[in-house]
């Protein structure tokens, strides 16, 4: 398989093209910045799996500190002082650094379930609950960000899984246990798409759990169906019948 110089290198060269092509598009210059650091480091995020090492230890640390960054938006929305957000991110910190990578090396294996196009899904749709903006354009660019680094990860463990020699080519036992829809654990397949839906649920809802806090903005989309209704509405006369729904 590909080594973590060669995982990080591509992650690298794709979030530098992600960057370009959204500065083509006109989105803010730290934005795009934003994206490409984010999809540099998400090639490393399928290597969470690993038992121990270095993989493991750069993985769980950068997403340590990336995550409570990330967070500060929704800290402010829900009017947390400066004091109090330094705290909540400081938890966040230790959440993640302890907890959640403990969880990882105790109960997941290399090349399981993490490395598979549904724990893509996952970290894409956690990335997008812990970036929020107002602004549906910019969280969704770097959501999708997030989604093409941990990607290129699984590109390359396939690629690495074909050998070539002497103008012919074999595939490796890994050959197909990177892109995949589901492995050979059923308890393993059930957690995971248990855990996709959970992610589901929680955007669905994002915009109802922010309301609960009285800062809910009816004209802004913050869930997937209302984006959907924005993008596939037919005019002002189904905007209001799609608010009343949503009501």
């Amino acid at each position: 398989m590909a080594d973590f110089k060669t995982h990080m290198t591509v992650s690298t060269v794709t979030g530098v093209a992600y960057a370009f092509a959204g500065h083509q598009m006109e989105l803010p210059w730290t934005t795009c910045l934003v994206a490409g650091g984010l999809c540099s480091v998400s090639g490393m995020l399928p290597d969470l799996d690993s038992d121990s090492g270095r993989p493991l230890r750069e993985a769980t640390t950068l997403c340590s500190a990336i995550v409570p960054m990330l967070m500060v938006e929704r800290f402010q929305k829900l009017g947390l002082d400066n004091e109090s957000m330094v705290l909540a991110a400081g938890l966040v910190y230790l959440l993640m650094r302890f907890f959640v990578a403990e969880v990882f090396r105790r109960y997941t294996v290399h090349r399981g379930m993490w490395h598979s196009l549904p724990a893509a899904a996952i970290a894409g749709l956690f990335a997008f609950l812990v970036i929020s903006n107002d602004d549906m354009t910019l969280r969704l660019y770097k959501t999708i960000a997030v989604v093409l680094g941990f990607l290129s990860h699984l590109i390359m463990d396939e690629i690495w899984s074909i050998e070539f020699r002497g103008g012919s080519f074999r595939f490796k036992k890994s050959f197909g246990t990177a892109i995949k829809l589901w492995g050979s654990s059923g308890w393993a397949n059930f957690a995971t798409y248990g855990k996709l839906a959970l992610v589901c649920f929680l955007v669905y809802q994002d915009q109802g759990f922010m309301a609960r806090f009285g800062i809910d903005n009816p004209d802004v989309t913050h869930t997937a169906r209302e984006f959907l209704q924005g993008l596939f509405g037919s005019g002002a006369s189904n905007t209001g019948g799609a608010e009343e729904v949503i009501r």
